[in-house]
């Protein structure tokens, strides 16, 4: 099940006012389209769709897959959002694909907290990519403890959202379990006073564990870079499905 903070109606529709830097996609941009030339792209976990509008606004094929409806009723509604194709699922709920990229930004290849549900989503990426495809996705490290400046003193904030009125949320860890960190991110409407609550856990994997399921997917890993808008703090990697291109 999605978290309520991607598929409430009211919560998705305020997601991209709430958090309008999303500088974090440059990189991804880059690598898609200057490094890899790709013409067709997945994008897993596309959220309210702004990767996805962005790229095909840039002439690339865009499929984008995310379990949470209200995020995607979002997407759908975004100027150029007419030249994405949007699923409400996961990756085992595409058809047959052969894109030449796929990515998973932000937090989403942690969402994952089952090693059987990480490694069929891999394994579901790898089927949807062409031959020579590349699979790119972030993770933050772990020993960095990126976790212990989740606090509501730290993150909230007070946005006023054209058409809503001001909205309020944060982050607060509430528990560290191993791998497992879970925290609270309450939503509140100020002009009725609604508060709409969220609780989510995200699993901050080894790096040689993310590599040994990449491996174990199927995938050739490429390259593990140090991500270029959280420096020392989040890896990038990049696979490729064995074999090459038809001609």
């Amino acid at each position: 099940m999605p978290d309520a903070i991607f598929d409430h109606p009211r919560v998705a529709a305020v997601y991209d006012p709430l958090d309008p830097d999303r500088t974090d996609l440059d990189e991804y941009a880059r690598i898609i389209v200057d490094e890899l030339g790709a013409r067709t792209l997945l994008d897993v976990g596309c959220g309210t769709g702004t990767f996805g509008v962005l790229l095909a606004g840039r002439g690339i094929a865009v499929v984008g897959v995310d379990p949470a409806r209200a995020s995607v009723a979002v997407a759908r509604g975004k100027p150029g959002a007419d030249a994405v194709t949007w699923i409400v699922g996961t990756a085992e709920d595409l058809p047959a694909l052969q894109v030449d990229a796929a990515t998973m930004t932000a937090n989403v290849a942690q969402v994952f907290l089952d090693d059987d549900d990480w490694a069929a989503t891999l394994v579901a990426i790898s089927h949807a990519l062409r031959p020579g495809g590349t699979l790119i996705f972030e993770a933050r490290r772990p020993e960095v403890r990126a976790w212990e400046g989740w606090t509501k003193e730290a993150s909230g904030q007070v946005v006023s959202v054209p058409g809503v009125g001001d909205v309020e949320d944060w982050v607060q860890v509430t528990s560290v379990d191993g791998e497992f960190v879970t925290f609270d991110s309450p939503t509140i409407f100020h002009a009725d006073g609604e508060r709409i609550e969220s609780t989510s856990t995200l699993r901050f994997r080894s790096r040689a564990a993310i590599e040994d399921s990449i491996v174990h997917a199927g995938l050739e890993l490429v390259e593990v870079r140090d991500l270029a808008y959280a420096p020392g703090r989040s890896w990038l990697y990049l696979a490729r499905r064995p074999g090459a291109a038809p001609a």
